[in-house]
């Protein structure tokens, strides 16, 4: 049971889980915000450039004659009648709307991180880049390559490089 319990606390403080836990959060708070900005700014500008038709209010009542007859001749049916069913297409577009504004936002945001690190990496390259490769020689104080032993201008022994 120890065993158990110590492999458990291991997978829980690893990393990656602790990560996907807060990514989880961040998740479902994203999507209280995206649905906050579909149903309470975009959906009413839409509504209003519509002529106040509400997606809500956009749908189909299929009114099949079955249940007609069925809700008319059919005892049991008469006490408890059949529904006609709705098909609720704007609450679909709706939701097709959410999905490319997440979609849009996820990709302006993974955009933007991988410009950040690409900038991160281009400067880290030029740091690099920038490391001198000469050194000047303490007894002649003549430039010299970086990786000299001796000066070629004095013939001097050069000290070794502190790592």
């Amino acid at each position: 049971m120890k065993k158990l319990i110590g492999e458990f606390k291991d997978f829980v403080s690893k990393g990656n889980v602790l990560d996907m836990a807060v990514g989880i959060i961040i998740g479902g708070a994203f999507t209280a915000i995206v649905n906050s900005l579909v149903g309470d700014i975009i959906n009413p500008l839409i509504n209003t450039i519509l002529g106040g038709i509400s997606f809500a209010a956009l749908n189909i009542t299929v009114k099949a004659p079955w249940i007609k007859f069925l809700n008319e001749n059919v005892d049991f049916f008469r006490r408890n009648p059949i529904e006609y069913p709705v098909l609720g297409f704007g609450n679909f577009i709706a939701a097709i709307i959410t999905f490319f504004i997440t979609a849009l936002a996820l990709f302006i945001l993974i955009k933007s991180i991988n410009k950040a690190s690409n900038l991160a990496k281009k400067k880290k390259a030029d740091e690099e880049a920038a490391a001198p490769t000469t050194k000047i020689c303490p007894y002649c104080k003549s430039e010299i390559n970086i990786e000299a032993t001796k000066c070629p201008h004095c013939t001097s022994d050069q000290p070794k490089a502190e790592a």
